[in-house]
């Protein structure tokens, strides 16, 4: 058993008050175990307990609540973390009610989904609560039998004594339990002793989602509530000058047409306050229908947007950026990254004398990659609902990480800390988009200035042409290679626009005694954000596309080559900040070469590809089978191995590989968002290509390595070796190699 000391107050940690009519309610910060000693800010009565982010609520007829945390965008937080609760509290999970916990800063400081941090970041806190709770009831049990807590024990809801004689509900000690102080030390179980976590469970909501319950904001209602809708700027580089409303105000149902300003000038951006366009014009009226007509009346003025500077407080500081002027198009887009590839570049991390190797070098190998903007185009468009009134300020909004939104509601908005109130509702698909909330904002500033209720809406082309992309990347990787194909150096330059995605620390870094990772950014006034695994999607591509025509000019087998580099980087290691486990890495790659068959069929199978990553602190690799027919690609199987440590619902986690897979695969055959002059090409999805059903691969097999490390991330992993399997299939299949995406480009090709 694991023994965890409480170094906290009785009101820090945990918060125990009667419920109306007896019961228990217990919350917990889930920083608790992180920042030891911080003093969380203490309520009274019980019925605050309703607010907290994160607790447990015990009633008399023994119902059990468990509210989840983290706010809930299809990656299954909402049963996977109250598993970890409920394992620990010992209760029986199928007669556990779950429910979405609003937001509330104040006693929960990352309530965050994104980043693959969920689990990791609750695995310690969310346990205790529950093993606290769970302690608490046996001495209450104790108590009123007078017997000794190691004589009871916890199973499904109740305390049960040893001789069998004694047995009472959970609810049934709740009151007696909340009176009691604190236990001083909490004892988690060991992985050997769970009887939940490590078990597949269906999605706890999942029958509200398929019987369609009102789950998203879109479909938020309230009393004498009014409906939004936003004009901005047909271009990047552009922005408002004026507007004529005059037709628009005539239509039916309008109720006011006018302009707001997001971000308050000089407001310093944080790093998920990304502003597109900051002058927009808004139209209210009673319906979606009629404030979508209306829309269309409204004659505005546009002006070009001249070149600034902002700063900017990120994950490394503050830093300045530079916003330029113009109207910017993807083939001058092409040509600048190109002209960047160049020119010298920032050094990143340099090992050796890669300049001798590759001047002595009997051979180069270099390779160009690229990849264009990407839409994150989640499957729910942008919406929010928003209620200002002199009392308080109340969202109910699709955020993924709503307390990085309470510092910019404060300053764009002028409203207080202790008047932000927020729930959380369920997002339909995120992808990082949600993770940057202008939307909210504007939403706030169309209710004060209506003194109404709001909701705010996007349409699909809203959404698509209003920023917030993948940003534009490409990479050279270059090889020194000896007179037996041996690599003697390696040099990786790349860049984006506006955002760079080199990895100078991960696999292959530390394997090659010459290595050199040079990298540029360029700046553009078309918006980005994070995007699926940020930064590591487009290199990972690159890199194991890269990896494997050095396989093939070495004559290797490509799991074996990879292998063979991670066991020479495990037994002399170059470099200091290598990131990776070597042993993790050549573990995945071992699972999915013998889930996949990969030994036997490989040499019969001329259509298979390989690709394995590292990100988010876990491990993936991917062999996917193609076939094109027709001109078309047919992904007829793809076999996934997985280390994200400790699977607490495999099956969860399967879904969520699965999901990758299936968007990696599109995103690689057909994802790419173009620019004419500042306007964007794509406005919906009758223009912008997102894979189909029919086009999914035909069977995806998912295998875990199985440890009992903490668990790690698992949403974002799998999706960058992905795009490079596929390609490494597709040589196989077709006898070209795939430089730029997307790849259906060149397969028409």
């Amino acid at each position: 058993m694991e023994n965890l000391q409480n170094n906290y107050s009785r009101r820090s940690f945990l918060k125990i008050s009667s419920l109306s009519g007896g019961g228990m309610m217990i919350g917990f910060s889930w920083l608790a175990n992180l920042v030891p000693g911080k003093v969380l800010a203490e309520t009274g009565a019980a019925e605050d307990w309703v607010k907290i982010t994160g607790f447990i609520e015990i009633r008399p007829d023994n119902q059990i609540k468990l509210f989840c945390p983290n706010p809930e965008f299809g990656t299954n937080v909402m049963t996977s973390l109250p598993m970890m609760i409920a394992e620990e509290l010992e209760v029986d999970w199928e007669k556990v009610i779950v429910q979405q916990a609003d937001y509330d800063t104040p006693r929960f400081k990352s309530q965050f989904t994104g980043g693959s941090m969920a689990m990791a970041m609750t695995w310690t806190p969310l346990r205790t609560a529950g093993a606290t709770a769970r302690m608490m009831l046996l001495q209450a049990a104790a108590n009123e039998w007078n017997v000794p807590v190691s004589e009871l024990k916890a199973s499904k809801g109740m305390v049960v004594h040893s001789s069998g004689t004694k047995t009472a509900t959970y609810g049934q000690l709740a009151s007696a339990a909340s009176r009691l102080p604190q236990p001083e030390k909490v004892t988690l179980k060991k992985a050997e002793e769970f009887s939940l976590i490590g078990t597949p469970q269906k999605n706890k909501v999942g029958k509200n989602i398929v019987t369609g319950d009102s789950l998203f904001t879109i479909d938020y209602k309230h009393e004498g509530m009014l409906i939004a809708m936003v004009i901005h700027p047909p271009a990047f580089g552009m922005t408002l000058r004026s507007f004529d409303a005059t037709e628009a105000l005539k239509m039916p149902g309008i109720k006011a047409v006018f302009d707001i300003e997001v971000y308050k000038n000089g407001y310093q951006r944080a790093a998920f306050d990304t502003r597109a366009f900051n002058k927009l014009v808004a139209v209210v009226g009673n319906s979606t229908w009629e404030v979508m007509n209306a829309r269309k009346k409204v004659v505005a003025q546009w002006e070009l947007t001249p070149e600034y500077k902002e700063t900017v407080m990120g994950w490394g500081g503050i830093k300045e950026e530079l916003v330029p002027a113009g109207l910017e198009s993807s083939d001058d887009h092409i040509l600048k990254m190109k002209e960047m590839q160049k020119k010298p570049a920032k050094v990143l991390r340099k090992d050796g004398d890669p300049e001798a190797a590759f001047k002595s070098a009997k051979k180069i190998i270099e390779r160009t990659y690229s990849a264009p903007f990407l839409s994150h185009n989640p499957m729910e468009p942008i919406s929010c609902f928003a209620h200002i009134t002199d009392e308080k300020a109340f969202f109910a909004a699709p955020i993924q990480i709503p307390e990085l939104m309470k510092q910019n509601i404060i300053a764009n908005l002028g409203i207080p800390a202790d008047k932000i109130e927020m729930t959380l509702t369920r997002m339909g698909g995120g992808f990082g988009r949600r993770a940057y909330g202008h939307y909210i904002i504007e939403a706030g500033h169309i209710s004060k200035k209506m003194k109404a209720p709001v909701k705010l809406i996007y349409t699909r082309e809203d959404d698509m042409t209003n920023g917030v992309y993948r940003p534009m990347y490409m990479v050279t990787y270059k090889a020194a290679l000896d007179e037996k194909n041996n690599v003697t150096a390696l040099h990786i330059k790349g860049g984006g626009i506006p955002e760079g995605s080199v990895h100078e620390n991960r696999f292959p870094a530390g394997v090659f005694e010459n290595y050199l990772a040079e990298g540029w950014e360029t700046p553009s006034n078309i918006t980005v954000g994070a995007f699926r695994a940020p930064g590591s999607n487009f290199i990972a591509s690159a890199e194991q596309s890269f990896l494997d025509e050095l396989a093939e000019i070495a004559g290797k087998d490509p799991i074996d080559y990879r292998i063979e580099l991670l066991k020479k980087a495990k037994a002399n290691p170059v470099g200091k900040n290598n990131e990776y486990d070597a042993d993790r890495y050549i573990g995945v790659l071992e699972l999915v070469k013998e889930k996949s068959q990969w030994s036997k069929t490989n040499s019969k199978i001329a259509r298979r590809g390989v690709a394995a990553y590292f990100c988010h602190n876990s491990y993936a690799a991917h062999v996917v089978d193609v076939t094109v027919k027709n001109g078309q690609p047919v992904v007829e199987r793809v076999v996934s191995a997985m280390d994200c440590g400790l699977v607490v619902n495999p099956e969860g986690a399967k879904n969520m590989v699965e999901g990758a897979v299936i968007d990696g695969i599109g995103n690689a055959l057909f994802g790419g968002m173009r620019f004419d002059k500042g306007v964007p090409v794509q406005k919906n999805l009758n223009q912008y290509r997102i894979i189909r059903h029919r086009e999914a691969p035909k069977k995806i097999e998912v295998h875990f390595v199985k440890n009992t490390i903490n668990p790690t991330g698992l949403g974002e992993p799998p999706f960058p070796p992905v795009f490079a399997a596929l390609a490494n299939a597709l040589y196989k299949a077709t006898g070209k190699r795939f430089y730029n995406q997307p790849f259906i480009n060149d397969i028409k090709g």
